[in-house]
């Protein structure tokens, strides 16, 4: 697709404009409006279930705010990841999935439950196995960001073949593996926000401190050396991190899609393209994004619908109105 007026637009992010002190002003409007609507998504989140509106058993609000607190790092992480993929591949279609993690995790937790792991090893499975995707896409296509790209969409492909071919020699994991790969929060416990807590910290760090550098790439590889970026460097640096968090995320949630897609656009629609107010407000969006979503699969019907699910029939037509935004900027 022809992104000639994305590039266009990215170009307000001019070199006078990285002065940390100069902050968009509606970012300055916007990203404290945030942080109620998160204490607030948090709120309905923990007080809304199955079990009724504001239950008072220990119990229940003890997994509530387990699975809440969950379902907000996921997303804070997904959304950030994506932010970082989209200035890596300067594609407002790019999400933290591009390259081979979700299928990487998906055949390490296929494993890890045919192997009958229990829930921790399925976690670090996936985790590990979702790692050493990125690795090896990142050797492969290193030389360039249209080769990563290619290495990535072509590992996909093969460990997606992997995983079909894992649940079709299974027999009564089946049921269990596909309820994985749709992705959810109902098996939320502590020992999850634990192991996912520091590594989101980390990888939310790093980006947020390297959110000058993602604009400079954005303005073009040319524009980021002249600025003293050893792009070499850097790209590993937003790989590494955002895989650490898409990785850290999926091995507690399972595939969770187009968080990472439709959050940061419909941040930066409001924002604009400035990564300095860019990534923290669409990090604190998907933080308050998430649990809603959340809170909508338990109550939506008897049972539960998986997360990933709500996500994609949200995601797929915001998908499709990108498709077509794009369509119009190439004819303009």
């Amino acid at each position: 697709m022809d992104l000639r007026k994305y590039q266009k637009a990215i170009k307000i992010i001019s070199s006078n404009n990285f002065n940390a002190n100069q902050m968009n002003r509606t970012g300055r409007i916007v990203i404290p409006l945030l942080v109620p609507i998160l204490i607030g998504s948090l709120i309905i989140s923990v007080s809304v279930g199955p079990a009724g509106i504001g239950s008072v058993d220990p119990r229940i609000l003890d997994f509530r705010l387990c699975r809440t607190l969950l379902a907000s790092i996921v997303g804070a992480c997904l959304a950030t990841a994506g932010c970082a993929m989209q200035s890596l591949f300067r594609n407002p279609l790019a999400d933290p999935y591009i390259i081979g993690v979700s299928s990487g995790a998906s055949v390490g937790a296929a494993l890890a439950i045919l192997l009958g792991f229990g829930s921790l090893g399925l976690m670090l499975s996936a985790f590990f196995c979702s790692l050493l995707t990125v690795y090896v896409v990142y050797q492969l296509g290193k030389d360039s960001t249209y080769s990563l790209l290619l290495a990535g969409v072509a590992m996909a492909t093969f460990l997606s073949g992997l995983t079909s071919l894992l649940v079709y020699i299974s027999t009564e994991s089946m049921h269990e593996i596909v309820f994985w790969i749709m992705g959810g929060f109902w098996t939320a416990r502590w020992i999850k926000v634990k192991m996912i807590f520091f590594p989101a910290l980390i990888g939310v760090i790093i980006l947020s401190l390297n959110s000058w550098r993602m604009n400079a790439l954005l303005l073009g590889e040319e524009h980021a050396m002249s600025v003293g970026i050893d792009l070499k460097k850097f790209k590993a640096i937003i790989i590494a991190a955002s895989a650490l968090l898409t990785s850290s995320a999926v091995s507690v949630s399972g595939v969770i899609g187009f968080v990472g897609l439709i959050v940061p656009h419909t941040m930066r629609l409001i924002l604009g393209y400035d990564n300095r107010t860019l990534v923290p407000a669409s990090m604190l969006f998907a933080a308050a994004f998430m649990p809603l979503i959340d809170t909508i699969s338990r109550i939506v019907m008897n049972g539960e619908l998986p997360v990933g699910i709500i996500t994609s029939l949200i995601g797929a037509p915001f998908f499709i109105y990108l498709l077509k935004r794009g369509s119009k900027f190439a004819e303009s």
